[in-house]
């Protein structure tokens, strides 16, 4: 696309539109997926509950996350007089600009990414690592206790869950070979011989599990959601938004879901490719195949919320450091001793 434009324009030029362009296909795609992902987790809890969930606004209820849109932007926006004026108003923007700038690196293709970059894991923990900031500015800025005490909560769990994310993910790479995502997919290629995935090795699917919770709690899913427990702490680090700025830390939030079911999918489950290494499977986009494991993920996700119980603080943070931490600390030497006793054990 950039040799195209660049015809015209010359390469600045040309980078710049093919860019812009690449960011256009994905953002607008991706908001207009986290409406339609809203309008599905509540079709899946209201299953789950024997009730019907929405189903009067549009045919099957399919518009009603453009009407609740619609309802938050025509409201007031409402900032405490107590609070920060400028901080208060630069949280959501941070929350939902983090959230968009995650999927530069994700692979949709062989070819369909907008950043192939060849340390696109170092960056995808870098930008959620930003993500906290938007969570404890808004509790910070609304000068009000109980947003300040979600925005505590919040950055402890985020940066407990964090680091067993990160020692999942050095299992992942040492495997793999690269902190490149198509290298990743690349590397799951068939396993066996026959299938596509991490998750199908043995060593490597019980850090998919950690993976799979930890990105729960990362994302304050539940029975993680102990940012926004209404028992005590009203509505959370959101307890004082209204109107467009309630709206973004919303689809922020889904933006982060469906980030975290795409890494499921791209670091353990073949991305792109097929689950099954066999020639007529690849005849599918490979577009198609991993929003079909997206969405089976996010399906998970809200399966749990719909099932389990939210944790009490003390056990949710029990889990993270003396549990997943511990464990995934110690899978690495698993991990590592395994390939230098088998793949470099020569050069050992």
């Amino acid at each position: 696309m950039t040799d195209f434009f660049a015809s015209y324009l010359g390469y600045e030029g040309g980078w710049f539109v093919a860019t812009l362009i690449g960011i256009l296909l994905i953002a607008l795609p991706l908001m207009l997926a986290v409406a339609m992902i809203i309008y599905a987790d509540r079709k899946i809890w209201a299953a789950m509950a024997l009730r019907r969930g929405p189903n009067v606004v549009g045919p099957f209820g399919l518009l009603q996350s453009f009407a609740d849109g619609l309802k938050v932007f025509l409201q007031e926006t409402i900032i405490p007089s107590a609070a920060n004026r400028g901080l208060f108003l630069l949280a959501p923007i941070i929350t939902f600009t983090v959230a968009l700038v995650a999927w530069a690196v994700i692979p949709f293709g062989p070819t369909a990414v907008l950043a192939n970059i060849n340390v696109g894991l170092l960056y995808i923990l870098a930008i959620s690592s930003l993500g906290v900031y938007g969570v404890i500015i808004a509790g910070w800025s609304s000068n009000s206790k109980y947003p300040f005490y979600s925005a505590l909560r919040a950055a402890a769990q985020m940066v407990s869950y964090e680091v067993s994310i990160g020692f999942v993910l050095i299992s992942v790479v040492l495997w793999a070979g690269t902190f490149n995502l198509q290298g990743i997919i690349a590397a799951q290629k068939g396993l066996y011989g026959f299938v596509n995935g991490f998750g199908f090795n043995p060593l490597l699917f019980p850090m998919w599990v950690v993976f799979l919770i930890s990105s729960m709690a990362e994302t304050a899913r539940t029975p993680f959601d102990l940012t926004e427990a209404e028992s005590e702490l009203v509505a959370g680090y959101q307890t004082e938004y209204s109107s467009m700025a309630f709206a973004l830390f919303w689809l922020g939030e889904y933006a982060n879901v469906l980030l975290m079911c795409a890494l499921n999918a791209v670091l353990f489950w073949g991305g792109w490719l097929p689950p099954i290494d066999w020639a007529p499977l690849y005849a599918v986009p490979g577009i198609l195949w991993l929003f079909a494991k997206i969405l089976f993920f996010f399906f998970v996700f809200s399966w749990v919320k719909a099932t389990v119980p939210r944790y009490r603080y003390d056990q949710l943070m029990r889990l993270g450091w003396k549990v997943f931490l511990p464990l995934s600390l110690f899978w690495i030497f698993i991990v590592s001793g395994f390939l230098m006793l088998t793949r470099y054990g020569a050069g050992a």
